[in-house]
């Protein structure tokens, strides 16, 4: 008899696991998920709600697909683990054995106690039950007057879009004094501060939240700020502080957590036959400058191959290579490849250039004393990826980089390029230091 693999989490981790699995083995599979009967594109969700596709079209493949491929789906909401019994138990009462476990539950929103965060009209963006509730209490700006977003980041300004599309105004408060500087060098976080004031957002910078009121009703009607005790009246109110691992039901396992699940560079837990994948697994050590948890589209599908290589007898080690991501700011497009911190660190330059019209920037890193090219982030010019991963994995110095960023262009032929601009400006830099 095959043995059976039990994958908890329909996101891409899991699914990626499960194709994977099946492409090398005849083995038995089930997926388990409480929340949609198949797999979607969990970063396709905001442009249902802003009206640029059906929910139908984030799902990659056709409900056939599943049977087809012999991959069971399973609708059920899991409660426990047992490893001793191998066994998982659901909500529902029932239970299913397995003979290798994967652990693809994803991220659930941050909350930080404060009162009032429970009530209705209180949402994340990440779950489709997420994107149900704002249809539900945002569908327009009729039913809803003002949205509060809280906590200033990738799905905060992705929520922010949203509601903007449907004309609903925003008031987003945001704990830094400049949006995204934790992350983000204060040339390129200030320029993100105008562009979204640019389109009526009302930003708050250096605020925190301190309350959440309610209605008669037990629904939203009020934030209160922290720092002011001002009281901003609202029809809902959007927690957009940051992602956690979504391991509750792995507390009273023998499972080793702490803030994710704890697995090795093989993605394999303390207990045998169980494994971790995606934005819930967490490194003992993490791997270069990465951080332990990556709640990242594609490393959670890099993890997806790399873990079904190891079931069907290739033990493989995780090896995301060289850190990329990309994101929007409403109209501004940012990516990002290698490492470009905040504020350069020891031993570390960065060469930023902005353009006149304040929409686009790019922020070089490199090492001082060899010139080695470290990193980029790019806002508002779409560079290559595969160049950019060649170059970091050549370790080209600057100067290279700066005389061939031409070739990393990606943007089409009759778009206006910058690499003369950019590359005058790097000179006249290297003249004044």
């Amino acid at each position: 008899m095959e043995e059976h693999i039990v994958i908890i989490g329909n996101g891409i981790s899991g699914v990626t696991a499960a194709r994977h699995i099946r492409k090398r083995s005849n083995k038995k599979i089930t997926i388990i998920s409480s929340e949609t009967p198949y797999f979607f594109s969990r970063t396709a969700l905001m442009y249902v709600y802003m009206g640029h596709m059906k929910f139908e079209h984030t799902q990659p493949y056709e409900n056939w697909f599943w049977k087809k491929n012999r991959i069971e789906l399973k609708n059920e909401y899991v409660n426990q683990v047992d490893v001793k019994t191998k066994t998982v138990f659901f909500a529902s009462g029932n239970s299913l054995q397995y003979d290798k476990l994967i652990l693809a539950t994803g991220s659930k929103p941050n909350k930080f106690g404060w009162p009032g965060e429970d009530l209705k009209g209180v949402m994340g963006m990440y779950h489709k039950q997420d994107l149900e509730s704002l249809e539900k209490y945002a569908p327009n700006n009729n039913l809803c007057k003002r949205a509060v977003i809280v906590g200033g980041g990738l799905i905060g300004i992705e929520l922010a879009e949203m509601l903007h599309s449907r004309h609903i105004p925003v008031t987003f408060l945001v704990r830094e004094n400049s949006f995204w500087n934790n992350v983000l060098p204060s040339g390129e976080s200030d320029m993100l501060n105008k562009h979204i004031k640019n389109h009526d957002i009302d930003l708050r910078l250096g605020v925190n939240l301190k309350e959440i009121k309610a209605d008669k009703n037990g629904k939203a009607r009020a934030v209160i700020i922290e720092e002011t005790n001002e009281e901003i009246p609202c029809d809902i109110v959007g927690l957009t502080a940051g992602v956690s691992p979504n391991i509750n039901f792995l507390k009273h396992s023998e499972i080793e957590i702490a803030k994710g699940v704890k697995v090795n560079r093989f993605l394999e837990t303390n207990i045998q036959d169980v494994y971790a994948i995606g934005d819930c697994a967490q490194q003992h050590e993490a791997i270069d400058q990465r951080r332990p948890i990556e709640s990242v589209w594609y490393t959670g599908r890099m993890m997806g191959e790399t873990v079904a290589q190891t079931i069907c007898g290739n033990r493989l080690e995780y090896k995301p290579g060289n850190w990329f991501n990309s994101a929007k700011f409403f109209n501004i497009e940012y990516q990002t490849y290698g490492w470009v911190f905040a504020k350069p660190r020891e031993g570390e330059a960065h060469f930023h250039w902005k353009h006149d019209d304040d929409t686009k920037c790019i922020t070089i890193c490199y090492d001082k004393n060899t010139k080695t090219f470290l990193g980029i982030n790019t806002f508002g010019i779409r560079m290559r990826h595969d160049v950019f991963d060649r170059w970091l994995t050549e370790k080209r110095q600057i100067d290279f980089v700066i005389k061939n960023l031409s070739k990393a262009n990606f943007e089409p032929e009759f778009y206006n390029h910058f690499e003369t601009k950019i590359q005058l400006a790097f000179n006249r830099q290297l003249q004044i230091v």
